[in-house]
């Protein structure tokens, strides 16, 4: 479960996201910077990360 952006800190988030999105550094097996329209995660999870948005906003942005 993502942390809730009202009892967590920003490292917090920013931890979790390099948990569920690990780089491999290998682009051509993974895909998840194409997942994320060629950010790497924590760029693409900023909103979350900085407490802007919760992570189920922020992922809704790419599932489309």
């Amino acid at each position: 479960m993502a942390p809730d952006i009202s009892n967590s800190t920003v490292e917090e988030r920013r931890e979790y996201i390099k948990q569920i999105y690990p780089c491999i550094a290998d682009c051509d097996m993974c895909g998840l910077c194409q997942v994320f329209h060629g950010k790497d995660a924590e760029t693409a999870y900023d909103d979350y990360i900085t407490g802007k948005r919760s992570f189920v906003d922020v992922s809704t942005d790419y599932r489309r």
